[in-house]
């Protein structure tokens, strides 16, 4: 018997989630990992949410849930990062698919938390940086939706829900001073180390800023970091996994109140009331983002150690540290070359960090 976890924006948040899982609990058997297949236009170029028709080569959980494997493929032109996930994390990743609206999304969850534990279980909603807690006005806020479809999803399972906010103000959307304020009485739990290793050989490939700055913060960075749209402070408060009840959560989010209220029965209704509350539609956002130039992998070759590495210094405008996107953007290359990017430089943290 576990839990089971949902990353609660999808893109990068299942390796951020899997160091949750380890550091909430000791059970070593893989966690038990709900994603949504939502990630950023230069994985996936047709932007929406994924679902079952968009993949080949799932597998199915006793439960009969739909999970990813290291032959899973993406239906081209779509792209998705879940099947590399589901190789190098030691975790069962299962896909969420929101297509058919927030109440065949919770029947999802419902199903999957009774395949984790025989008595339904608990679910643990992770979010890395802390935009599940809008008030739906911060000035930095950009992608709201999928967090608040995840939380009233999970509160109209009715089963027992706990909220993780892991690395407060890391994902450049609400500072971290108010989500302080929004978790005051949350006794933050601190990952260690081991937790972090769990998702080395992911963190060492993937694109996703988030969870790098927060296992990065883990594993004791401190000090500003530019990532790609954003410079960011890594403090005292950054290792913390933050725990909350369900209702606290939603108390925070307006869209989540107005989805459980409203019960709208399809995804674009869903997304139209985001946008009715917050300005930011829930679907159109992503189809409005233009990716960066389609650049083939394999460029490093051509680059020298100390020209990209005083490249990416200068770009990072006085930062300590940058992400590995945002150096892999600033020489031009594809986000698939961050491996050898590393390489070249030297690298073998979350971050890079600048001389």
């Amino acid at each position: 018997m576990s839990d089971l976890y949902v990353a609660a924006g999808g893109g990068g948040d299942p390796l951020g989630t899997l160091i949750a899982a380890r550091t909430v609990s000791a059970v070593p058997d893989p966690a038990l990992v709900a994603t949504y297949a939502w990630e950023r236009p230069e994985v996936d170029p047709t932007h929406g949410p994924l679902g079952e028709e968009h993949f080949t080569g799932l597998v199915r959980d006793a439960g009969g849930a739909p999970a990813f494997a290291a032959a899973t493929r993406a239906r081209r032109p779509a792209g998705s990062t879940l099947p590399a996930l589901a190789r190098d994390l030691p975790a069962r990743l299962l896909l969420l698919d929101p297509s058919q609206g927030l109440h065949a999304l919770a029947g999802q969850i419902a199903a999957m938390a009774a395949m984790a534990a025989a008595s339904g279980g608990r679910i643990r909603i992770v979010d890395i940086g802390g935009d599940i807690l809008t008030h739906g006005d911060e000035p930095g806020l950009c992608s709201p939706f999928g967090d608040a479809l995840t939380l009233a999803a999970c509160h109209l399972t009715g089963l027992p829900t706990t909220v993780h906010v892991a690395g407060p103000g890391l994902d450049g959307e609400i500072d971290e001073r108010s989500l302080l304020g929004r978790l005051t009485g949350s006794r933050p739990l601190t990952p260690g180390a081991a937790a972090v290793s769990a998702a080395a050989r992911a963190l060492a490939w993937h694109p996703s800023e988030a969870s790098a700055l927060w296992a990065a913060a883990v594993l004791g960075a401190r000090g500003r970091v530019r990532s790609v749209g954003h410079t960011l402070e890594l403090t005292e408060a950054s290792p913390g996994l933050y725990p909350l009840p369900l209702a606290e959560a939603v108390g925070h989010n307006p869209v989540a109140r107005a989805l459980i209220d409203e019960r709208p029965a399809t995804l674009q209704e869903a997304a139209d009331l985001s946008h009715r509350l917050t300005g930011i539609h829930g679907l159109a956002p992503e189809h409005a983002r233009t990716p960066p130039p389609d650049r083939p992998a394999g460029g490093i070759a051509f680059l020298d150690p100390e020209t990209a590495l005083k490249a990416v210094h200068e770009a990072a405008d006085g930062a300590g540290h940058v992400t590995l996107r945002f150096a892999a953007r600033t020489l031009g290359l594809a986000w698939t070359d961050i491996p050898a990017l590393r390489g070249l430089l030297g690298c073998d943290t979350p971050l890079l960090r600048l001389p």
